[in-house]
């Protein structure tokens, strides 16, 4: 059951630690953006974080994503794994695409822009720490990879996105995406979620993932 409030008052606190850690690192808040993640919570509950002021939200699946997409005020990101036969309803309803890791993909991703007449944002998901289970462009291919779908697909393609290993000091994870997305003159980095966002700010992200810091625990869907 959605709590307008309690979403409210979590969003209030997750801006407050965003804020404190910026500043703490010299850097301005304003240039970072919470990604708040609604997959399995029903668009209610997207409805009352719209109302408490947040704009931008982050679904793993399309299926889902389409239930509640697109809405007036929100922007949407797929930030989830993305099969290539869902990539033209993605195309049709994201704002951005957080998970461009093959060619494949691309191709789709592609043909669905073509045909629809729009591109969202990409950003290629790099397998931070090569884990075999996770998708994302391994790092030993990820400069060309980068290289490949910036001649292709020119400025929709803003910055990379990573997820370290679990367990793992988030740090060095956080800090080689900074210096990738450097080297290649990318400006957004996305990185961070509940347990470790603040310590991606510090390393640089420009987007961080929140899900249930804001919404509560899942519901249905893990």
């Amino acid at each position: 059951m959605t709590d307008p409030n309690a979403i409210r008052t979590n969003l209030e606190t997750i801006h407050a630690r965003m804020e404190t850690a910026a500043r703490a690192c010299g850097r301005d808040p304003a240039e970072i953006t919470l990604i708040a993640v609604s997959k399995t919570h029903p668009q209610d509950a997207v409805k009352a974080a719209l109302l408490a002021g947040q704009s931008v939200f982050g679904e793993n699946r399309v299926q889902e994503a389409a239930e509640k997409f697109p809405l007036p005020g929100a922007r949407l990101h797929i930030i989830g794994g993305l099969q290539t036969n869902k990539a033209k309803e993605a195309v049709r309803i994201a704002d951005a695409i957080d998970s461009l890791d093959r060619v494949a993909l691309a191709d789709a991703i592609a043909r669905a822009a073509d045909a629809l007449g729009r591109c969202p944002e990409l950003l290629v998901q790099v397998n931070i720490g090569d884990e075999p289970q996770k998708s994302g462009v391994a790092t030993a291919e990820a400069d060309g990879f980068i290289r490949a779908m910036r001649a292709r697909f020119g400025a929709q393609l803003t910055g990379l996105m990573c997820i370290p290993p679990e367990g793992a000091d988030p740090a060095p994870y956080f800090e080689r995406l900074r210096q990738m997305a450097d080297a290649h003159g990318l400006a957004v980095r996305s990185m961070g979620m509940s347990g470790d966002f603040e310590t991606a700010i510090r390393y640089g992200a420009t987007h961080v993932r929140v899900g249930t810091a804001i919404f509560g625990a899942r519901e249905g869907r893990a």
